[in-house]
């Protein structure tokens, strides 16, 4: 049987900020995230963890090295695609459209895709699905504003399973949220990434939350160390 490929791998990826000091945040970082794999990546404030999602994610671009999504190199052009269609995402502050339903901002990447979606359709319907599965189903046509934060959190979920991407990338999904919220967002997370095999990569705090993924990193003066046992 022939080894897995990796979803997404980056090599030795440098990035620094130049103003108001120069700061080599991202120092050769290497990394490959296997199909349903869970990697969580922790460490503290300010040592880049988000900068490392956002270029993983493709929201930003390295100063040095490279990056492969489905084991192909993607021109920046490419990027707005790869994004829509092979990568989710999960934000600590939510970016909902809070006028906009629960279902429209589950819907969203498929709107922003021009995909068709009549009611009844079939992106309408996987929106309904998806909204069951994060048990929202009965808020479907509630204004996002009037949610809870763990309601909210939810939505984020499901919008990052919207498009059916292989990778779904997450900046510290429960930061803003009490204790109870925080554990039911943790297990209906990684429950949806192994059901619907998906890979993958947390960004956060949480140790109970990274003790739930398959792989620990800690990233930490610009270099990111293993923390599983050997």
């Amino acid at each position: 049987m022939k080894e897995p490929l990796p979803l997404l791998t980056c090599n030795d990826i440098h990035k620094s900020f130049y103003h108001p000091e120069k700061v080599h945040l991202l120092c050769g970082i290497s990394l490959s995230v296997y199909p349903r794999e869970s990697i969580a990546i922790m460490g503290a404030s300010g040592e880049g963890k988000t900068t490392l999602l956002h270029i993983l994610g493709t929201l930003e671009t390295p100063d040095q090295g490279s990056l492969q999504i489905l084991g192909k190199e993607y021109r920046k052009d490419e990027f707005p695609h790869i994004r829509n269609t092979n990568i989710g995402f999960i934000f600590q502050n939510y970016n909902l459209l809070e006028d906009f339903s629960t279902l429209d901002n589950a819907l969203m990447p498929a709107r922003i895709a021009r995909k068709p979606i009549p009611k009844g359709g079939l992106i309408y319907n996987r929106g309904i699905d998806l909204l069951k599965q994060v048990g929202l189903e009965e808020r479907a046509h509630f204004p996002a504003k009037i949610l809870s934060g763990g309601e909210r959190q939810r939505v984020t979920i499901a919008r990052s399973l919207c498009n059916d991407p292989e990778i779904i990338l997450a900046d510290e999904p429960s930061g803003n949220l009490d204790h109870e919220n925080s554990r039911q967002v943790h297990e209906l997370l990684l429950t949806c990434v192994k059901k619907m095999n998906k890979s993958l990569i947390i960004v956060t705090h949480d140790k109970k939350l990274a003790s739930l993924c398959d792989h620990r990193y800690l990233l930490q003066s610009g270099k990111l160390t293993p923390m599983d046992p050997s």
